[in-house]
């Protein structure tokens, strides 16, 4: 079966839908608890009327054993049945837990490189928020099952006289009364609680991500504050979550007293009037106690209340739309890009416009620009990492999007000042993409990027597990470029990977771009003099637009441009970045 919500299409229908869907998730197992809780709600209904059985056999001919007997099977089938039931609850809550978490990270990670929210909220939403929302099958048939002995003692006392029946019917109006204000109640409550639950773990989240910084910069106590601060509003909302529970809880022990002791009064007169025998007493005590488990309910609501609150927040992630990628192969080509009539955003805010570009196949291009000029952006539109507002970006005549996520991923690779380094030793790490590569291509590649020395220095070489291959910064980003290298078939694209590296090391990365890969098309992200210079051409952004393209050495001439790199202009400029 395929994992609930792997894409967009499967989270149509709202939080209801969902939690169908995760129900239906727990599998044979939700059928087995069924089946365990309908035993154990046939045997206390049938258990009562077996010990009525007993007395009045007892009082009758002083003997009661094969009453005895079926009381002894009804405790099995009770203590067998309640076994079962656990194990079935668990299992069927692991699963259906498991598939929707699943299913939300495979959406997730479909959605791109930008997620719709911080990692914290995320986190709380994908481990906290699914496992709430994963126990609804336990609760909805318990729920459902929990009602049939309630129901049940109602018919009970009625067969066993029909004024039992009515006298405890007389408060049922008031009890639905209560359970569905305290439905609505509970509710609001639970949506506000887990919301709040959510904020503090985003910043807890942010501070742990930050804690040098913040360590550095002497703002623990302020940190601290700041992530805790939401703590009041939450302890605001478990208060009221506790207040209506603690309500409904006094109601039902108050009415359900009341009718306890209404129906064992009139009990006792039908006893008195000899229209009921002992044993019948006896059973009416216990069905007026199964009958009254209907104040259950009011529990089961909670845990419902609380788990359609999770799927709501849960949904709130399935329905962001997954990237749609196409079908068709990579054409024939060397990987020539070119960005027609391209608008993109960051953040809602309008970054690139109306820029049109062509980059050669298996040329070496320099973007850069100040700060906040869209130079990371272009990186991201050229493999799709982000997409356009508006026009086209192709791969040697191909749009982008009509390419297969294996093709496009396989065709073209990243680059990253802070790489994530993920597999089980660093071979692995390295090998890690759309497609495996050999042993000696990874190898090769950790050469290229001049990564193959320190690795074969440690423990185990290029099958050392990387927890016990400590790397400094410089070394992660040459391990995250090695697979880069080892992957991108036709389009190299990197972004500002010499920030962590020494000069020795980018001075020899930079020699790997202009040799070794030279037969691809390599689009370098550069805040560096260096870098720039030893591309084919730079590609100059400036207030969202492309200022310029040309030479690193044609681009001095301009002011603006020399001054992104502290150097003074070849030939004189004004302060607008034209030649005079």
């Amino acid at each position: 079966m395929q994992p609930i919500a792997s894409n967009h299409r499967s989270a149509a229908g709202g939080p209801d839908r969902l939690l169908f869907r995760v129900a239906r998730d727990g599998g044979a197992w939700v059928l087995l608890l069924a089946l365990a809780s309908l035993a154990i709600a046939a045997a206390e209904l049938g258990l009562p009327y077996v010990l009525g059985g007993a007395v009045d056999a007892l009082v009758r001919d002083g003997s009661a054993g094969i009453w005895v007997a079926w009381c002894a099977g009804i405790l099995v089938v009770l203590v067998a049945a309640d076994a079962l039931d656990d194990l079935a609850s668990g299992a069927a809550v692991a699963r259906s837990t498991a598939r929707l978490r699943h299913g939300l990270l495979s959406h997730l990670l479909a959605l791109g490189a930008r997620p719709p929210m911080g990692s914290g909220e995320l986190s709380a939403r994908v481990v906290g928020n699914a496992a709430d929302a994963g126990r609804v099958a336990p609760d909805v048939v318990r729920a459902s099952c929990g009602l049939l002995p309630a129901i049940g003692g109602i018919v009970a006392l009625a067969l066993i006289d029909p004024w039992l029946c009515a006298t405890f019917l007389v408060g049922m109006p008031l009890f639905a009364f209560f359970i569905r204000r305290y439905a609505q109640d509970a509710t609001g409550v639970a949506r506000r609680y887990l919301t709040v639950q959510g904020t503090i773990a985003a910043r807890l989240v942010d501070a742990l991500a930050g804690a040098r910084t913040i360590a550095a910069a002497g703002t623990v106590e302020r940190e601290r504050q700041r992530v805790l601060e939401p703590l009041a509003e939450l302890h605001g909302e478990g208060v009221a979550m506790w207040r209506a529970q603690m309500r409904i809880t006094v109601q039902d022990v108050v009415l359900v007293a009341l009718l306890e002791i209404a129906v064992l009064a009139v009990a006792g007169v039908l006893l008195a009037e000899g229209r009921i025998t002992p044993g019948q007493m006896l059973a009416a005590s216990q069905y007026v106690v199964l009958a009254c488990t209907i104040g259950a309910a009011a529990s089961g609501v909670a845990r419902l209340v609380r788990s359609r609150a999770a799927a709501a927040r849960t949904h709130e992630l399935l329905v962001q739309p997954a990237v749609a990628y196409g079908d068709a192969d990579a054409p024939v080509g060397g990987g020539r890009l070119e960005f027609r009539g391209v608008n993109a955003s960051a953040d809602g805010r309008p970054v690139l416009t109306g820029i049109d570009l062509v980059v050669p196949a298996g040329a070496l291009v320099a973007i850069v620009g100040g700060s906040g000029s869209g130079k990371s952006l272009l990186a991201a539109l050229a493999g799709r990492l982000a997409d356009p507002d508006d026009g086209q970006i192709l791969l040697d005549g191909r749009p982008l999007e009509g390419l297969s996520r294996a093709e496009l991923r396989a065709e073209i690779g990243y680059g990253f000042e802070r790489p994530a380094l993920i597999g089980d030793t660093v071979a692995d790490a390295i090998a890690f993409g759309a497609w495996s590569p050999s042993r000696s291509t990874v190898e090769r590649a950790a050469c290229d990027a001049r990564a193959d020395g320190f690795i074969r220095r440690l423990p185990a070489g290029y099958d050392t597990p990387l927890q016990q291959a400590p790397m400094s910064g410089g070394e992660a980003q040459r391990v995250g470029l090695a697979r880069t290298f080892a992957h991108a078939r036709r389009v190299v694209v990197l972004d500002d990977v010499a920030a962590s590296l020494d000069a020795v090391t980018e001075h020899e990365i930079g020699e790997v771009l202009t040799g070794a890969l030279a037969n691809r098309t390599r689009i370098v992200v550069a805040h560096r003099a260096a870098t720039a210079a030893r591309a084919d051409f730079v590609v100059w952004l400036q207030a969202g637009g492309i200022r310029g393209c040309g030479t690193h050495a044609e681009l001095l001439a301009y002011v603006g441009y020399a001054a992104l790199f502290g150097l003074h202009a070849s030939n004189n400029g004004n302060g607008n970045g034209s030649r005079r």
